[in-house]
């Protein structure tokens, strides 16, 4: 194995299959970053969503997605330029997965990417010691899908972070208030009748128990952009808790429990979810 690699698996505390998968997909999409950054990427765009916050603020949760945002809107912008990077960061670590872009149906302000490999392959390759285990030789291929808000809304704010492992490289990101603005914004306008995002719930408790603020002016402009609210309507943090309340009344909160819980390792933090609870921590809101 990679010597890396090995370094960067010794921080897990890997228990079961599930463990190793999700170990296997963070550290691949820490390689998919270190690419990026060679690659210039970090010059015109910015990571957000919950994969940075548990890279860079110790989110206590697995997360499967990188989001990413231009700087500056261009509709022309042409993902498929970092790809070389990323491949060659990927080879040169030993990890042998395909990486393609997702057609578009609709014209939409997001570019996205795949990144797929055989599940098993990687994890008999990456876990030698464990080659004797009985694994299901049906397991799904693993995957990491990257997406690219091309025109995204005015008013994020940006700090630069470095990164050690696999190799020195620096990343701009959001800064944690304009983190959070995307995931109240995930909360509110999320489809949440074809899939529950128990995920979105998780870092928005999170986000309140760092007593992280939010940045309003980027969650009127993202709110605004998706039509959930209008441009003349006033907004404050005030609307923004009514508008949370309101939503938190129509959750499902068994379901929202049943998405998270493969991403964290103790389900007893999700006893008291229910839309009391999140109606009355949303006071908590600045």
């Amino acid at each position: 194995m990679n010597n890396i690699i090995e370094q960067m698996l010794d921080s897990y505390e890997i228990k079961n299959m599930s463990d190793e998968i999700n170990a296997l997909k963070e550290i691949i999409q820490e390689l998919v970053l270190l690419g990026l950054s060679r690659g210039g990427f970090f010059e015109e765009a910015a990571f957000y969503g919950g994969t940075a916050l548990r890279i860079f603020y110790k989110l206590d949760r697995f997360s499967e997605d990188l989001d990413f945002a231009l700087i500056t809107p261009n509709k022309k912008f042409d993902l498929s330029k970092y790809f070389g990077y990323i491949e060659k960061e990927l080879n040169a670590y030993g990890v042998n997965l395909e990486i393609s872009t997702k057609q578009k149906h609709n014209e939409t302000n997001i570019s996205s990417a795949f990144l797929k490999g055989d599940t098993l392959e990687l994890i008999l390759k990456f876990f030698p010691n464990e080659a004797n285990h009985r694994y299901d030789h049906t397991l799904k291929n693993i995957k990491v899908k990257f997406e690219i808000d091309i025109n995204p809304p005015k008013g994020a704010t940006y700090e630069i972070k470095y990164k050690l492992l696999p190799s020195p490289h620096q990343i701009r990101l959001y800064d944690k208030s304009s983190l959070f603005a995307g995931k109240i914004h995930a909360i509110l306008c999320r489809n949440w009748q074809k899939r529950t995002k128990g995920r979105d719930l998780y870092d928005y408790v999170f986000f309140l128990a760092n007593n992280i603020s939010v940045n309003l002016d980027l969650l009127q402009n993202k709110l605004i952009d998706s039509e959930y609210i209008k441009e003349n309507e006033p907004f404050n943090i005030e609307v923004l808790k009514e508008l949370l309340k309101n939503k938190f009344k129509e959750i499902d909160f068994k379901e929202a429990k049943e998405d998270v819980i493969p991403f964290i390792k103790d389900p007893n933090n999700l006893e008291l979810w229910n839309s009391d609870f999140f109606i009355n921590i949303t006071e908590q809101l600045k």
